[in-house]
């Protein structure tokens, strides 16, 4: 899959907290500690991907594509996924740093 040019400044949070069965009235909260989680997140997965330690590289992708499932970040979960399969196969060709980036550029775009 390649990688998704994800733009989410034009989501309705309210509609999200609905449908993930919360008050509207919680989104707000619910993003800023999904922004705090992944921000820690991201920062081990770029250490992890640096070091070419598969094992962490998939524990954190695996981290970052159950949040960003939860909120229907699509796109996120859908990258996150990615590096997730690629870690459990050991694949040392695999583009880690441009999805993490990628991800990153993503969640760059959420605001509450």
């Amino acid at each position: 899959m390649p990688i998704l040019d994800a733009d989410y400044s034009n989501m309705d949070y309210e509609e999200m907290a609905i449908s993930i069965g919360l008050k509207p009235k919680h989104a707000p909260l619910l993003i800023a500690s999904f922004f705090e989680e992944t921000e820690l997140i991201l920062n081990a997965l770029n250490e992890s991907i640096t070091t070419r330690d598969y094992h962490n590289i998939r524990l954190n992708a695996h981290a970052i594509k159950g949040s960003a499932g939860n909120l229907r970040f699509n796109e996120v979960y859908e990258m996150a996924k990615e590096i997730e399969f690629a870690a459990v196969e050991q694949k040392s060709n695999f583009e880690y740093e441009s999805y993490h980036q990628a991800i990153k550029s993503a969640i760059g775009t959420i605001s509450i």
